[in-house]
């Protein structure tokens, strides 16, 4: 008998959605940074538990938009959490819930499905503390139960898959047994050498990148022929991302080849380059060219 659940993990930035997503898939198919609004595209990561298989819908952190980008992350995550068979809330172990987890919570009450308070990062905090972060969340929404885990850890990760497997519905599975997420592979690099931009470069900068592959190619000896290119909004800030004598540009790269190698499990010969889009996250022909697109 095979069974299976769609789940949407939903929090505001920064509570760890993709660490957690990637620590339950077991590759690395969600990009993750320190600093916020690293997600913006749902990411679809699938798991295999036995004969259940989990789908799950890893969404940008609930945000107050102050442009387009931002309104289309938004309404990403007001649509995950609709028709899914349970949704994940992840929150750190904070006694006082912020006005985004209560805003969260209330689009959750209306959407109907059962949901599952995470409390991540509980390595972070004695554990004592976490008995006043339950009772102050308990009292935003009824949850089916309350798990405390570190997706950075582990902990806890086998009790949050036994809760999950409560919710999982007798049928076919969605996906072939041995995938990981649905993401074509030139998305992920894309991804992954936005995380790179994110790493090595400071404040506004980053949030302000887009990458796209205008080439994908694979040698008769295997090796991936890969062409990128960074979009920026200034002409200052091209300059900061390329760096002196091109250095920026070149660590960017050397870094983001690392994981894509691991990914693709072969050589790749990586070539980037910086161009000035003004203003594309206001834009929604460009947002659509980068592939933000309605869910």
């Amino acid at each position: 008998m095979t069974k299976s659940a769609v789940l949407t993990v939903c929090g505001r930035p920064n509570v760890g959605k993709s660490t957690l997503t990637n620590a339950l898939v077991g590759e690395k198919i969600a990009i993750v940074s320190s600093k916020p609004q690293t997600t913006r595209n749902r990411i679809t990561g699938i798991v295999q538990h036995g004969d259940t298989q989990f789908v799950l819908l890893d969404t940008p952190g609930f945000i107050r938009p102050r442009n387009r980008l931002g309104d289309y992350m938004v309404n990403v995550v007001k649509e995950s959490v609709t028709d899914v068979d349970g949704v994940l809330f992840l929150v750190e172990p904070l006694i006082e819930p912020g006005p985004g987890e209560t805003a969260l919570a209330e689009k959750l009450r209306s959407c109907g499905a059962p949901v599952l308070l995470v409390i991540n990062k509980i390595d972070t905090v004695e554990k004592d503390k976490l008995l006043g972060v339950i009772a102050a969340y308990s009292a935003l929404l009824p949850f089916e139960a309350v798990i405390p885990i570190s997706a950075r850890t582990g902990d806890g990760l086998d009790i949050l898959l036994e809760e999950m497997e409560k919710l999982a519905v007798e049928g076919p599975h969605l996906f072939p047994e041995d995938s990981i997420t649905d993401q074509p592979e030139r998305q992920i690099c894309a991804e992954l050498i936005r995380e790179k931009l994110l790493a090595c470069l400071d404040k506004e900068i980053p949030h302000g990148t887009a990458v796209e592959i205008e080439r994908f190619a694979e040698r008769e000896n295997g090796i991936i022929d890969l062409e990128a290119v960074v979009y920026c909004e200034k002409n200052s800030h091209k300059g900061i991302i390329i760096g002196k004598n091109g250095a920026m540009l070149r660590e960017i790269g050397s870094r983001a080849r690392t994981d894509i190698e691991a990914l693709l499990g072969t050589k790749v010969y990586l070539q980037t380059w910086v161009r000035v889009k003004e203003n594309w996250r206001d834009s929604e022909v460009l947002l659509r060219n980068f592939g933000y697109r309605d869910t």
